[in-house]
This record gives structure tokens, C-alpha cells and sequence, in this order.
């Protein structure tokens, strides 16, 4: 916490590239994930609700999969109706530099791409929230 967040950069489910960095200026959550990981089933519907009601402040949500093989990556985020991009993370190289040990992980980071929080284990909509205003709020 309170430093800058560790660069998540490479390749999306879809074949694009994606770079952390990008999105510098705006608040965003990066939230490891895997398809075989319940409460992660369970935490999208919230993720998806969360980022449609933040659009205005230019909320972003970036995952990152976690031990999870891409096929069933990809079929997991099609059947959640998820829109954010997922950085595919095949040597964990990503979740180490994070200290990611199992999914789902979430991180809070600031417009100036300091993490403000960090949820271990699955996010209610309290914990979002709380967490949330910590990256739009008093910065």
C-alpha cells in the first residue's frame, strides 16, 4: 500500500497488448481471477455493476488471470459478460509482483497509480465501495 503499483503489461484474452500504464490518470482496480476460482464466479456480476455505475470518474477494471488455462479464461469471461480486458499471465510473473498467492485479489489504484488498498478474497459491495472512495476521493 501507498506505493506505485507494479506494471501489468502483456497480452489480453482477445490477442491485444495491454500496458498498466495506459490508464495512468484514471482510478482503477486490477483484480486477479481464474475460471475455476468460485467466489471469482460470484465477484463479476459486482465488478460489472460497479463498472458501469463509476463510468463518469473513467473507472477501469484490469484483470489478470491467475493459474487459470486461457481457453477456459476466455469461455469463463464470455459467459460473465465481462468488458474489461484480462491480462493472460502464464508464468505468474504478474501475480508475483503483486504477492498474489490464490484469486480472487483485488487492488485499489489511484489516479497517480499508487495502490490505496488491496482485498484479499472475494469483494462485497461494502468492501468495493469503502475501498473505492479511497482512489476517487482524498487523494
Amino acid at each position: 500500500m501507498g506505493e506505485p503499483a507494479p506494471e501489468v503489461r502483456g497480452t489480453t484474452l482477445d490477442g491485444s497488448t495491454f500496458d498498466l500504464a495506459s490508464l495512468r490518470g484514471r482510478p482503477v482496480i486490477v483484480n486477479f481471477w481464474a475460471s475455476w476460482c468460485i467466489p471469482c464466479r460470484e465477484e463479476f456480476p459486482l465488478l460489472a455493476d460497479r463498472l458501469a455505475a463509476h463510468a463518469g470518474d473513467g473507472f477501469a477494471i484490469v484483470g489478470v488471470t491467475f493459474r487459470d488455462d486461457p481457453g477456459a479464461a476466455q469461455a469463463f469471461v464470455e459467459a460473465m459478460g465481462a468488458s474489461w480486458p484480462t491480462v493472460v499471465d502464464p508464468d505468474g510473473a504478474i501475480a508475483t509482483r503483486y504477492g498474489v498467492v490464490a484469486p480472487p485479489m483485488t487492488f485499489f489504484i489511484a489516479r497517480d497509480g499508487v495502490i490505496r488498498s488491496r482485498q484479499v478474497g472475494q469483494l462485497t459491495g461494502e468492501d468495493f465501495d469503502r475501498q473505492y472512495s479511497a482512489i476517487v476521493g482524498g487523494e
